[in-house]
């Protein structure tokens, strides 16, 4: 049954990456790659749909992920909450005013602590504050912090697994920065010049993120798969319930392995409050709240935002069917991590990064382990 699910996968794939239509796999952690001739939407949902009628649960529950993001891209509109629980396995509950607040201050105290004010060029005096990058020197500061973190995660989680690394640059209207995808241990990180800014602290933290989050944890993965028949679906998909803990866990990395590192833990307190708030636009807009309400929101929230980058949050998750979905991952996840690191359990926390190197957690498999 996992093999027929991820054979239609791959076929959907093929058909979706000849339209130029954003990939159904991210990241392929199958021992054999095996292709698979291109089919339409329809058919792979009628597929899908026959094989979640024969799945076991947590097969079943996964499969709907994909028919939940089918269903969007053949025109069905349902509403946010049931749209993201089927897609990213969580709730739509939000966060309270007073909570979202709460997390600003700590931004707030975070950037004073470096000298920062809150105003309408924070974000800009944060990165000149640190040392900027040019586009030949970020790859080399990139591999360095990787190497300096390495050891760290690997303790964290127990994985032993090797990765390949390749960086490209690239230039494309989208709201990434950087992007990581492959299949088994060779990853690819494309960064994307158009919207990046790098510095040497954000060097320390897309390393984490990227390489040691996302690349190491997939080809964490994918050697589990090589070892032993896992009996979960082997492809990885931004659409589906295991993106709340990649998510989460690659923006939190830093409050578990460097908490010292002043400049770099205010990047995560920061990263943090915007995504809360990112989370307060993502509700608002699908619930009816009108455009001009949601820009004075942000506005309001966040004084260094400008219109473009509000309307491309709004636009967003608003009209675009994968990111409606995945860009609820953000700040689920980050939320969710930052406050596994502020518990100090330290017998949690190992339980927690040692099993999500093992397998795709869905968030409920992750709340089970708060007992």
């Amino acid at each position: 049954m996992r093999d027929e699910i991820e054979r239609v996968l791959v076929a959907w794939d093929a058909y979706e990456v000849s339209v130029g239509a954003p990939p159904v796999v991210d990241f392929d952690c199958r021992p054999s790659l095996d292709g698979a001739e291109a089919i339409g939407r329809v058919q792979a949902y009628q597929e899908l749909a026959g094989l979640r009628q024969a799945a076991a649960e947590d097969l079943a529950g996964r499969v709907d992920c994909h028919l939940a993001y089918l269903g969007a891209l053949l025109g069905e509109r349902l509403p946010l909450r049931d749209y993201v629980r089927r897609t990213q396995g969580c709730d739509v509950t939000g966060w309270s005013d007073d909570y979202v607040t709460w997390r600003g201050d700590q931004a707030r105290e975070a950037m004073a602590r470096l000298g920062i004010s809150w105003g309408s060029a924070t974000r800009d005096d944060l990165l000149d504050s640190e040392h900027n990058l040019t586009v030949d020197e970020i790859p080399d500061a990139l591999r360095k912090a990787a190497d300096e973190f390495e050891p760290l995660v690997r303790k964290a989680t127990g994985t032993t697994a090797d990765y390949n690394l390749t960086i490209e640059t690239d230039n494309v209207d989208a709201y990434w920065s950087y992007w990581l995808d492959g299949s088994g241990k060779d990853a690819r990180l494309r960064l994307n010049m158009r919207n990046a800014r790098f510095t040497d602290v954000q060097a320390r933290q897309f390393a984490l993120h990227e390489i040691l989050g996302h690349a190491l944890q997939c080809a964490s993965y994918s050697a589990r798969c090589l070892s032993e028949d896992v009996p979960w679906v082997r492809i990885l998909s931004v659409h589906a319930d295991h993106q709340v803990l990649l998510e989460g866990l690659a923006q939190a990395w830093p409050l578990f392995v460097a908490p010292e590192d002043e400049a770099l833990v205010a990047h995560v307190k920061l990263d943090h409050y915007l995504q809360l708030v990112r989370g307060e636009l993502h509700i608002a807009i699908n619930d009816g709240v009108s455009v001009a309400d949601c820009l004075a929101h942000a506005r309001a929230r966040v004084p260094f935002w400008g219109d473009e980058v509000i309307g491309r949050v709004l636009g967003d998750r608003g009209a675009d069917s994968l990111l409606r979905s995945y860009q609820w991952a953000y700040p689920a996840g980050v939320d969710w991590f930052v406050k596994l690191a502020e518990t100090g359990d330290a017998e949690t926390i190992t339980d927690v990064l040692t099993a999500a190197y093992r397998s795709p957690l869905t968030p409920g498999e992750l709340d089970a382990r708060l007992g």
